[in-house]
């Protein structure tokens, strides 16, 4: 990809402190309750993807975590944000059903129109802005019919893409949004024809390797021009910094025996500065 120049925008953030983490369950193929957990190293991970995000001029709001959901830190889950409107998250496990009910209050408590998903649908797990469209997962945990809802819900067309690696269960998992141009993503982790649809659509798209994918480097949150990533992805990240994009390595290895990233810590709240 040629380099160019890149400019940050400010966004809007929801997150979750890993007050309650630990992995006592299993339904992702990262978690394993047999290794022990280190809450006290998961809440310093957190907090420095948490401030970094300030750092850079963010807005960062928290919903309070409840005790006995220990994955409620991965808020990118909770919901879909648009406007003054939330679709709130139907978990595909019971172990998560809880906290649907935290994003309800919360949300419509901030005055937004909110909406719990009538089929499985995992927030922004599964659904990510870029441009025009949602890009849409399936495969894992949201249900390919809840992409109608979302599409009526949010008046946006909806890109549907089909997951077909376990490791790879939600679509943040394997695709992050650069800017509105511009995404990276792994080819691997997708149907033949959801890959042909990412190459129509996004010619110029970074394609990063299976290394880098397993090291959940693009599990990533960019504003743009910044792009906060787990360390370890050293070839996604040279690929990035040569597009003209500054690069911020986070550890997120405790957070990573639950099977969460960068970019599962952040819900954004698009179009949410003219509102809050």
């Amino acid at each position: 990809m040629e380099k160019t120049t890149r400019q940050a925008t400010a966004r809007h953030y929801l997150m979750c402190p890993p007050t309650h983490f630990d992995v006592t369950y299993s339904i992702n193929p990262w978690m394993d309750p047999g290794k022990p957990a280190d809450r006290s190293i998961a809440v310093d991970q957190w907090q420095r993807i948490h401030d970094q995000l300030v750092g850079l001029g963010h807005a960062v709001d928290i919903v309070p975590p409840l005790e006995g959901l220990p994955d409620m830190v991965f808020a990118a889950n909770g919901a879909t944000v648009y406007g003054d409107r939330a679709l709130v998250a139907r978990f595909r496990f019971p172990e998560r059903d809880a906290e649907s009910a935290e994003y309800l209050d919360w949300f419509a408590a901030k005055g937004l129109k909110v909406r719990q998903a009538t089929l499985p649908n995992e927030g922004e797990g599964d659904y990510l802005a870029a441009g025009p469209w949602l890009l849409a997962g399936n495969g894992f945990r949201t249900d390919r019919r809840s992409h109608v809802e979302s599409e009526e819900y949010f008046g946006r067309p909806v890109v549907g893409l089909t997951l077909v690696n376990d490791k790879f269960y939600h679509l943040d998992t394997a695709l992050a949004v650069l800017d509105d141009r511009t995404i990276m993503y792994y080819p691997g982790a997708f149907t033949p024809g959801s890959q042909a649809i990412l190459r129509e659509l996004f010619p110029t798209a970074i394609r990063a390797g299976y290394e880098d994918a397993e090291a959940f480097g693009l599990n990533a949150v960019s504003d743009g021009k910044h792009v906060l990533m787990p360390e370890g992805a050293a070839g996604l990240t040279a690929q990035l910094r040569d597009a003209g994009f500054e690069t911020f390595g986070m550890d997120v290895s405790e957070l990573l025996l639950a099977g969460g990233g960068v970019k599962c810590c952040t819900l954004e709240l698009h179009d949410q500065s003219a509102i809050w």
